[in-house]
């Protein structure tokens, strides 16, 4: 399986991450002055940024000018013997290129495009500028974490960022298989962060919808399970229980 990350930053990269660690042909495709953002961003060691190492890791690395007539020419070369390219550009910013999913359809039909914003290709958000923080907040994860009096807060990590790298490899997956084993064609993923922060909560739409319940901030305990929260211990330790 041979997949184009044409992705920045966290989330499209750290799907395609996933593909590769289990054997996908990843082409990692970065600006020629400006590389990934990740290879700006801490911790470093030795001048060397230490997530970059771990969320480049199998990837074949090659520079394009996506924005330029020429750079876009040879994304298509490439997308020709690809099965699957990955985006999590703000929405239009492709089709702005001339290569968007109708152009890039043309030239191979079978492809999978999986495409990542912050609010989906299309809706009334869809041109708002998207990070894993704000999809926490909006997918509603924000508002469990916390004191019950104390503000919503999040995990000081791209938690929204990660959760839709990992639907956003396993809907890729799920389009292989359409593609290969049902004889299905091509097809866009529509994958928005705040959609799959929003899955993540499982129970709590329900509640809201049958009960009317908003589900709050409980601190470390859970509602519905005693003992359950992080205690410190009298060596200055901490230990967590879930009975």
């Amino acid at each position: 399986v041979r997949i184009i990350d044409a992705g920045n930053l966290v989330v499209g990269p750290f799907a395609t991450v996933l593909l590769a660690d289990f054997g996908a042909d990843v082409i990692k495709i970065e600006h020629p002055k400006y590389g990934d953002g990740q290879r700006w961003l801490g911790p470093i060691k030795d001048g060397i940024p230490l997530w970059w190492k771990v969320i480049a890791r199998n990837k074949r690395c090659i520079t394009l000018n996506l924005s330029k007539p020429q750079g876009a020419d040879l994304f298509k070369d490439l997308v020709r013997r690809a099965d699957v390219v990955v985006e999590n550009y703000r929405p239009g910013t492709f089709e702005r290129w001339g290569i968007g999913y109708d152009v890039l359809r043309q030239v191979n039909s079978q492809l999978i495009f999986l495409r990542v914003s912050g609010y989906g290709q299309t809706g009334p958000y869809k041109n708002r500028p998207g990070f894993g923080r704000v999809a926490e907040a909006m997918g509603g994860l924000s508002n469990l974490i916390g004191e019950p009096d104390g503000p919503p807060m999040t995990p000081g990590y791209p938690l929204g960022d990660l959760i839709s790298g990992i639907f956003g490899a396993y809907a890729v997956m799920v389009a292989l298989y359409h593609r290969d084993f049902k004889k299905g064609e091509g097809q866009v993923i529509d994958l928005a962060l705040y959609e799959a922060v929003f899955r993540m909560l499982e129970f709590d739409p329900i509640l809201y919808d049958q009960l009317q319940t908003v589900h709050r901030r409980t601190g470390n305990q859970v509602t519905h399970v005693a003992p359950s929260s992080t205690y410190k211990t009298r060596d200055g330790h901490y230990v967590t229980l879930a009975a």
